[in-house]
């Protein structure tokens, strides 16, 4: 039926019959991983969902925490106490 996956994502505006700017990254096992919802008027970056997406994959593969505004490349935050000040101290 029309509306079911924004009904059940709850992004339905009920009685509308329009739906919120919704986007929900889900990985290969299935785990909500990221929401963003917008307001109508504003639109969603194709780039920053990429970089997201890239960086679920990064991290569950090296273990590494991806720091904001991260691409494929760039440095990355070892998750240990000590261990990350190597990153910060680069800043």
């Amino acid at each position: 039926p029309k509306g079911t996956i924004a009904q059940d994502y709850g992004v339905l505006k009920a009685g509308e019959g329009i739906s919120f700017r919704g986007l929900f990254i889900n990985d290969d096992k299935g785990i909500l991983r990221q929401i963003t919802i917008n307001d109508f008027p504003v639109g969603r970056s194709v780039d920053e969902n990429l970089r997201l997406v890239q960086s679920f994959q990064f991290t569950d593969k090296h273990g590494a925490v991806c720091p904001a505004g991260w691409k494929p490349g760039s440095d990355t935050i070892k998750p240990d106490v000590q261990q990350s000040k190597e990153y910060f101290s680069k800043q």
